[in-house]
């Protein structure tokens, strides 16, 4: 009877003799876990401690204590703006003029930003980033519309150097120089600013860091993180796998997907003669479910197509279609 019952957990979940042997072991001290609190309840006395009037009258007086030590405490409507905490005194907004591009986090917190969108503000101007019309603030990614209407009458915008000079240089441009006549046909020549190179769109499977950092929104530790997910996939087959990137955010999604093409073809693992270990180097499988896949093909013999997967019950669907175009059977 247990042979007939190893056996079958065995051919269920594909394990070995080991691991069989493991399973039942784990099994029984589960349920024998299980049991221990039924069988205490059993054995233990049932009958409750009766409190006694001492112990009933030491409780009433510590009661009675501690009602007479709260109502001695202010109450929080009674107390002063020196006595509320950080975290109160931020939660009341106060509006006063201020420039995006210097206040700090703490100074957005008390206009009644939360942390995490300062945080966000000060992580955007540390990497370069500059708010020269009101408007800019929305660029901020899921900036609040209602807080930025509360927020526009106070912001206070300072010239910044390079827009003072250019001014300046517009100035000097139109006004004639001295002991020179100024004729109407003239014209300021402006020297012609170097055109920005366009973004052409490019191979996703064997692009660089450098050709990713080009793109908005992505950084050097963003397009790190890419490169690393994809050589550990074997390289991209649709472009909805860029959703899966860990800290991809909206703007950078779209410029991915924008620039970012599928044209070469991806690295395959030979699914009949690959270990297990080298299986489970991939993200899309896990450690059991490669020893699985292994020891179902050393017992049912070779895959043959992506169907064959199906009778392993470790591997649901989403996780054969997922897997399927890295396998080479």
């Amino acid at each position: 009877m247990f042979s007939r019952f190893q056996a079958l957990i065995r051919d269920y979940f594909g394990f070995s003799h080991k691991e069989t042997r493991g399973f039942l072991v784990l099994l029984f001290l589960t349920i024998l876990c299980l049991l221990i609190p039924f069988a205490y309840r059993l054995l233990s006395d049932s009958t409750p401690v009766d409190t006694s009037a001492a112990d009933q009258r030491k409780l009433d007086s510590l009661v009675a204590l501690m009602q007479i030590e709260e109502a001695k405490q202010p109450k929080f409507a009674d107390r002063g703006e020196k006595e509320k905490t950080t975290a109160e005194r931020f939660s009341d907004p106060k509006l006063v003029h201020f420039d995006p591009n210097t206040i700090s986090v703490a100074g957005w917190q008390q206009l009644g930003v939360p942390r995490w969108m300062a945080e966000r503000i000060e992580k955007y101007r540390s990497k370069g980033g500059q708010f020269r019309r009101k408007e800019d603030l929305l660029k901020i990614y899921d900036f609040p519309p209602d807080l930025y209407d509360q927020l526009e009458p106070y912001i206070t915008l300072k010239e910044t150097p390079q827009s003072t000079q250019f001014k300046n240089d517009r100035f000097t441009a139109n006004k004639p120089f001295p002991n020179q006549p100024y004729k109407p046909n003239d014209r300021p020549a402006y020297s012609e600013r170097p055109a920005k190179p366009v973004l052409q769109p490019f191979d996703i499977n064997t692009a660089d860091t450098a050709q990713l950092i080009a793109l908005k929104g992505i950084g050097a530790t963003l397009a790190g993180r890419i490169v690393k997910f994809r050589d550990a996939l074997g390289g991209f087959v649709s472009t909805d796998q860029f959703r899966e990137i860990y800290g991809l955010d909206s703007l950078a999604l779209t410029e991915l997907q924008t620039f970012g093409k599928i044209r070469s073809s991806v690295r395959k693992i030979p699914v009949n003669t690959a270990s297990a270990e080298e299986l489970d180097r991939h993200p899309f499988l896990s450690r059991r479910q490669a020893q699985i896949i292994v020891n179902y093909r050393e017992q049912h013999g070779a895959y043959t197509s992506a169907e064959s997967l199906k009778p392993i019950r470790v591997l649901d669907a989403k996780t054969i279609e997922k897997i399927a175009p890295y396998l080479e059977f």
